[in-house]
């Protein structure tokens, strides 16, 4: 399928102590050899071998090690090799120029990858897991690339594109065969079960999937409350820095500060926001403005009031407009009261906060990645949602009584949108702008 032996720079670019520099395709071998001291043409394969870069003049370049993977047993399925070197920028790229003039082509992002999903080491839920897992920014998102790596997604789709293949072959069967007296003649009631069922399924997984997004990219967490109740000073005490502006003065902050922490595995997204309360500062109204429209996106609230006062009528209302969010209730000011009310008590300026840690590490735990395999990109979950349509068009055209081979339409679009997900029904387009978005050398 590939002709060409294709090369890149497979570390960052940047100086350090080792760079790797990796080939794929049947001349990978045949071109490092003629740039290496040492005869390596009859290596085997997965041994590394020790010598000299050298230049058409046989001056020495670079002390490299050279590994040999040999097809079929590699990332490609093609003959793989890489030249791991001083990680300089300098050597680096003249060992990559060396490597183009002996007869290899730069890769283009993630062709070696692509390669691998075209030779079929991997199917294209794991190809896109591999960039995740690049990209990973908190123990939840490498947790649930390598599953994808792992193959996760074709283990959790594969039994309804079985159930969905059973429902066409028995459809088909009744087409191609009404004359045969042991064909058992199939009718929509037969299939409404079994599209129930399997649509059953499809929305436990889907259910699922936003949990497993908001955990990937982390929950975005927005700090609310009166101004002067101490938010500011909780984003500071929660990322260890003194990020936001601290005074005594009410509606110092104007405008959204924002800052990222861990919790446990899971990675909050954290917001500080102007207090809400009715302004005649047309500055600190914007601030306001944002703040609410931060609070409809949001999926986690913390809601801060002054422990050491009442409630009054604004933090009531506070109360009412988040009712139907996730929320943590918290009150600050600890060091000046103690606590008579139900919910969270922290000292923020004293950075006493252990109480609220501990209530989002009760909150987000591992377990909810435990349950199920999950998708782990927006395309996967577009096709799964599009499938979901297609067999709900089914159903309806069942609950009409329309014959089972005008259904089938809908439920082979059904299979192929699952299919899709795989990479096992694609379109070439598709596959370049996926692949496009990879880094350089992976």
């Amino acid at each position: 399928m590939f002709e060409n032996t294709i090369a890149a720079i497979s570390t960052s670019l940047q100086d350090g102590a080792i760079s790797i520099i990796r080939l794929s395709g049947d001349k990978a071998i045949e071109i490092t050899q003629k740039i290496f001291d040492r005869n390596i043409m009859n290596a085997k394969s997965h041994t590394i071998h020790y010598g000299f870069i050298i230049d058409i003049d046989k001056n020495p370049v670079d002390e490299v090690l050279i590994s040999i993977f040999r097809a079929p047993k590699t990332y490609t399925r093609e003959d793989i090799v890489e030249i791991n070197c001083h990680g300089g920028t300098f050597i680096t790229r003249k060992i990559l120029s060396m490597v183009l003039s002996a007869g290899a082509d730069l890769a283009k992002p993630g062709e070696f990858t692509q390669r691998a999903f075209y030779h079929g080491r991997i199917d294209l839920s794991q190809a896109e897991a591999v960039q995740d897992m690049i990209e990973a920014s908190n123990n939840t998102a490498a947790s649930m690339a390598i599953h994808g790596i792992k193959g996760s997604v074709k283990k959790l789709l594969q039994p309804l594109i079985d159930d969905l293949m059973d429902i066409i072959a028995q459809i088909e069967v009744n087409i191609d065969y009404p004359e045969y007296e042991d064909v058992e003649q199939l009718t929509t009631n037969d299939l409404l079960p079994k599209t129930n069922d399997w649509l059953d399924k499809i929305d436990h997984i889907l259910a699922r999937v936003q949990t497993g997004q908001m955990l990937k990219k982390g929950i975005d967490t927005i700090i609310i409350g009166k101004p002067n109740v101490g938010k500011s000073s909780l984003l500071n005490a929660l990322l260890e820095e003194d990020k936001a502006i601290v005074t005594d003065i009410a509606g110092t902050t104007r405008d959204l500060v924002e800052g990222q922490i861990h919790i446990g595995s899971v990675q909050l997204n954290l917001i500080d926001t102007a207090g809400i309360r009715e302004s005649s500062d047309k500055i600190e109204q914007i601030g306001i403005e944002k703040s609410q429209e931060k609070l409809k996106d949001a999926k986690l609230v913390l809601l801060v009031f002054d422990g050491s006062k009442e409630l009054d009528e604004e933090d009531k209302q506070l109360l009412e407009l988040t009712k139907d969010k996730m929320r943590l209730i918290i009150y600050n000011k600890l060091d000046k009261t103690s606590p008579d009310k139900d919910g969270i008590w922290i000292s923020a300026a004293n950075k006493d906060i252990q109480p609220l840690i501990d209530a989002l590490e009760n909150l987000y735990h591992e377990d909810l990645l435990k349950e199920d395999p999950l998708l782990s990109n927006e395309r996967q979950i577009g096709l799964l949602n599009q499938a979901k349509e297609d067999m709900l068009r089914a159903k309806e055209a069942m609950d009409r009584m329309v014959e089972p081979d005008l259904i089938e339409i809908d439920i082979q679009a059904a299979h192929d949108h699952l299919k899709e997900i795989l990479g096992e029904v694609h379109r070439e387009d598709l596959l370049d702008t996926l692949f496009s978005k990879f880094c350089l050398g992976k």
